[in-house]
């Protein structure tokens, strides 16, 4: 499962990801993994969720690294069963709608394959999204 929350700065998307996060706490009986850009949810979070500030690992910012990133997050704890992503755009240097697209599309085939939800945070007016990923809105 992939779910997609869009809006423009101020919309209150992080609230919304805070609160998913800790429903899942309570829901979810794996592991779960907040990849976030900076520390802004290190007190907002349960405990129990992985916060992982990705600028930590000094990675570039591009959509290969960050996909093989979440791969090695999950070949080394098979237990995950949701990977919260905010923040998108700040992960990836220059990323634009269609890596969007692109890259909830390889979220959802790696869900699939490998029983792991996503929530991924972009800061986009919804409008502008393709119709291909709309149904995760």
């Amino acid at each position: 499962m992939v779910k997609l929350i869009m809006g423009l700065k101020g919309a209150g998307k992080t609230k919304q990801l805070i609160s998913d996060i800790n429903e899942a706490v309570k829901n979810e009986n794996g592991s779960l993994v907040c990849i976030e850009n900076g520390t802004k949810l290190r007190y907002d979070i349960d405990r129990r969720v992985r916060l992982i500030e990705y600028q930590d690992y000094k990675l570039p910012g591009s959509m290969p690294f960050l996909k093989g990133f979440i791969s090695g997050l999950h070949a080394s704890n098979f237990d995950i069963s949701h990977i919260f992503i905010d923040s998108f755009y700040k992960l990836l240097d220059n990323a634009t709608v269609s890596e969007v697209e692109e890259f909830v599309l390889w979220c959802e085939k790696f869900g699939e394959d490998n029983r792991v939800s996503f929530t991924v945070i972009v800061s986009e007016d919804p409008s502008k999204i393709p119709d291909s990923i709309r149904k995760f809105l």
